[in-house]
Parts: structure tokens; C-alpha cells; sequence
């Protein structure tokens, strides 16, 4: 499902949809949506925001109920196989349907997250204390194979569109499609795979709507203090992570002045480099623990902010080694992220848990982006724009090393790992 993410929102459906509802847009490049006037080069932005909002609202209640009824399996393919319909209908996109992409890609990004919750969930069914961080990191860097495997055709077919006669609005609709296919296709093997685990607590089940479910797992969470430690934690330097991937272009090109193919390869590259970067850290993980490795890979994060201010303006070679460095850390910090907190989860409770996760990955995806606009809008400077990113690893790794880990995994009902 990784292809979602790289071919679908982070290269292709962006300036697609944006060119569509331009071209569908008046003389003033307004749109109409629900009686109200929209810039048409805001339709994307603001209906990703959408999609990230409804995501917090549907994600904690997803959680819920795949551990109220443990029908993991099926609610995987379910959201999975709904988003990559979804995401194959983007190839009808065209002639003025802005609307219907917006729509279509609300579904998928929608489902594309309670996928990825119910997903999540399984590792600790699937791995040991001791082989989560392996695991975890395996699985990530598969899915930057997937998405660099079709990325790397999804470029091939759009720079060769026009020998293969078509345009390139078409050619990036099949980039789309195929993205949708690919995720469905996998998915079908994933769950012919998979079984379900029995249900902890069936009496639970029968007694408690999903709503309910809910509400008494917020209840919860309470009497884990530390594990809403680690949550703090992570909310704040995985902000700056996302903050840095998805700002990344923008200070390309606007302060270093480079061009779009440029960017391309270097988010190729990352995808490629990041494959290298998962395991490595996962076996760097096997040696010193967790926390250790992820601890040092925030204090990398905050050494290429700090190379990123210095660029020179054009030096592609130095953007093209920053972005290497990226590759490397991108990958573990997530993976390990992910299996760390697995040692957290009261057994049982692992899709509710991951929910709440997965809001902390997305639903507060707004503090760097803000941080980084209001910054540039006193100042004027991108590059110090960029560089007040490092308040959030700082702020991050701080509260990372002062968790307790061992004795938050204990509290949570887990047996520690070895190496934490």
C-alpha cells in the first residue's frame, strides 16, 4: 500500500487535480463548492486537510472495533480494498471532474488509514518482544521497494508519454489507476495469508458498541501514563519528520532554485536509499536497542536541518547527498517507532492503541507546517523557516530519552525485550 503514498499523494495526484479544477475553474480561477468561492489552486491542499480531519474522527473507532470483534482480517481487506477502488477510479478524473477526485481520494486516504491501523495492530500477533524492531523494520522497508519499484515505471511512463502517444494528463490517470491496482492486488495476497487471533475478552463483545468500545479505551489509557509519554514523544519529533518530507519541494524550490526533475529523482532516490536505511537501523536496533537508535537517529534529523540551512542555492550534488541522508534515518525512526510502541500496548488492545497512534502520525500534521509558514511569513527566509523544524526533534528526542522504557513496558503488562 506504500504506493498510495509515494505515486498517488506525494507526486502525481497533487498538481494533477490541481490542474484539473484550473482548467474547470472561471475567468477569476474560483470554484464553487458548497456555495462557497474556492481557489482553485487550494482544491487540493484543503481537501487533504479534510481527509486528514475525517481521519481523526474514524481511526480510534476503527481500533475499537477490529478488537471488540478481532475480524482483523476482514476489515483489512475491507478499507484496503475499498481504497485501491478508489484510487484506480482516479483515472476518470479528467474534463473538469475535480469534484469527483476530491471525493475519490477523501475515500482513499480514509481508508488508507484505517488500513494501516488495523495493519499496524498485527505485529505483536506476528513478532516477539525481541523480534518486533526486526520485523517492523523488514516490513517498512518492503513497502519503500513497492513504492520505488512503481514509482520508478510511474516516471518512466510519464517522461516517455509522448512516444508512446499520449498526453501527459493521460498518462499520469494511468499512473493512478496502476497505483490502485497494485495496492488492490497485494492486498488480496496479504489477507489470503493472515488469521484472525480469538478475542481476549468475548463477554466484552457482546456487552460493547464500538462507541462504547471507544469511550472505555480513552478511559484507559489513562492508568498508562507512560505510554501516553512515549505518544507525547512522538507526536512532536514525527511532526518535524513529516514536516521536512512534506516541505522538502517547497524550499528546493523556492530557495535553492531547482528544478522539477531534480526533485523527482531525489524522492526516487530516498525511496530506493530508505530500503538500506529500515534494515540497517532495525539491525543497529538488534544490537543497542530501540530508543538508543532512534534517539540517534533524531540527533541525524537535527544535523540535516542544520546542513539544509547552509545549502547553496543550486548545489544539486548537496541536495542529492542531504536527501540520502534522509533516506537512511526516514525509514527506522518510523519502523522503530512503530515496534517500540507495540511494548506499550496492553495485550489485546493493539488496534485500539494503534488508532490513537496513527492520529499522532497525522492528525497533528499541521504544528510544522504552521511552525514553518509563520516563520517565513515574520522573516521572510526559508531557510530559517527550515531551520525552526529543529524545535521539534529537540523537543522530541528530550522527551524520548527522559521516558522510563523498561518500566513502561512492565506497567503496560509486557515483558521487556532484551535490547530496549
Amino acid at each position: 500500500m506504500s504506493v498510495f503514498n509515494t505515486s498517488v499523494t506525494t507526486v502525481f495526484l497533487g498538481p494533477y487535480l490541481t490542474a484539473v479544477a484550473r482548467d474547470a475553474a472561471g475567468p477569476d480561477e474560483r470554484l464553487t463548492f458548497l456555495g462557497l468561492p474556492i481557489a482553485a489552486g487550494s482544491w487540493f491542499s484543503y481537501v487533504l486537510s479534510a481527509s486528514v480531519l475525517l481521519q481523526v474522527l474514524v481511526l480510534p473507532l476503527v481500533g475499537a472495533v477490529a478488537d471488540r470483534t478481532g475480524r482483523k482480517r476482514e476489515m483489512l481487506a475491507a478499507f484496503a480494498l475499498l481504497g485501491a477502488l478508489a484510487t484506480t477510479g482516479l483515472f476518470f478524473v479528467a474534463d473538469g471532474r475535480w469534484l469527483l477526485g476530491g471525493v475519490l481520494f477523501t475515500l482513499a486516504n480514509i481508508s488508507f488509514g484505517a488500513a494501516t491501523v488495523v495493519y499496524y495492530s498485527w505485529l505483536p500477533d506476528l513478532a516477539g518482544p525481541d523480534e518486533r524492531d526486526a520485523v517492523s523494520s523488514r516490513g517498512w522497508a518492503f513497502g519503500y521497494v513497492g513504492g520505488a519499484l512503481l514509482l520508478a515505471v510511474h516516471l518512466g511512463l510519464v517522461v516517455g508519454a509522448e512516444s508512446l502517444g499520449l498526453t501527459t494528463g493521460e498518462a499520469v490517470r494511468i499512473c493512478l489507476a496502476t497505483a490502485g491496482l497494485w495496492w488492490g492486488a497485494f492486498t488480496l495476497f496479504t489477507v489470503s495469508r493472515l488469521r484472525n487471533r480469538p478475542v481476549r475478552d468475548p463477554d466484552a463483545v457482546r456487552s460493547r458498541s464500538g462507541f462504547r468500545q471507544l469511550a472505555t479505551t480513552v478511559r484507559e489509557m489513562r492508568a498508562f501514563p507512560l505510554t501516553l509519554w512515549f505518544l507525547g514523544a512522538y507526536l512532536l519529533f514525527n511532526d518535524g519528520v513529516q514536516t521536512v518530507i512534506s516541505l522538502s519541494a517547497t524550499y528546493a524550490t523556492e530557495e535553492l532554485d531547482l528544478s522539477q526533475d531534480v526533485l523527482t529523482g531525489a524522492i526516487l532516490m530516498v525511496q530506493v536509499v530508505a530500503v538500506a536505511g529500515a534494515l540497517g537501523l532495525g539491525s543497529l536496533a538488534g544490537r543497542y536497542g530501540a530508543k538508543r537508535v532512534v534517539l540517534g537517529a533524531l540527533v541525524a534529523w537535527i544535523g540535516v536541518l542544520v546542513a539544509a540551512f547552509f545549502l547553496q542555492t543550486g548545489a544539486v550534488a548537496q541536495f542529492y547527498a542531504l536527501a540520502a541522508v534522509i533516506g537512511l534515518v526516514q525509514g527506522g525512526t518510523q519502523a522503530l517507532s512503530r515496534s517500540l510502541f507495540s511494548q506499550l500496548i496492553p495485550t489485546g488492545k493493539e488496534a485500539e492503541y494503534y488508532g490513537f497512534y496513527e492520529i499522532s502520525d497525522r492528525g497533528t500534521s499541521w504544528l510544522g507546517p504552521l511552525a514553518f509558514g509563520l516563520t517565513f511569513q515574520l522573516t521572510g527566509s526559508y531557510r530559517l523557516a527550515i531551520i525552526s523544524l529543529v524545535v521539534f526533534f529537540v523537543a522530541g528526542f528530550i522527551a524520548l530519552a527522559l521516558l522510563p522504557m523498561r518500566r513502561a513496558v512492565i506497567e503496560a503488562g509486557n515483558v521487556p525485550p532484551e535490547k530496549l
